[in-house]
């Protein structure tokens, strides 16, 4: 049985470090790309909270809050603005998604 030399060992070590700072830089900078746009979302009377990021598939998870809960133009809010600022400024996100709206099987999307 081989055993690990101690650089092997640390390299792992390091790469594992490294990828905890960088999912840790990732959220942080999510986070500062979601206090960028909650004031246009509040002047709307609505808000947005973030609830999570999976580095791993880049879905960033929000929460659409207040007025933007009933509003019709809150997806394209999220998509075509939070989405597209998110994927320009934080390298690996891939979507944006709402987890207060549930969708019926006819694609339609309820609020709750």
């Amino acid at each position: 049985m081989m055993k690990e030399s101690p650089v092997a060992a640390a390299a792992t070590t390091s790469s594992a470090v490294t990828t905890e700072l960088d999912a840790a830089s990732i959220k942080a900078e999510v986070a500062k790309v979601i206090a960028a746009v909650r004031p246009a979302v509040q002047a709307d009377k609505g808000d947005i909270e973030l609830i999570s990021v999976d580095i791993e598939t880049g879905i960033v998870e929000v929460e659409l809050q207040g007025a933007c809960t009933s509003c019709p133009a809150s997806s394209a809010t999220l998509k075509a603005g939070v989405e597209r600022i998110m994927k320009d400024r934080v390298p690996g996100i891939t979507e944006v998604v709402n987890v207060g709206q549930v969708f019926y099987s006819d694609g339609t999307a309820v609020t709750l």
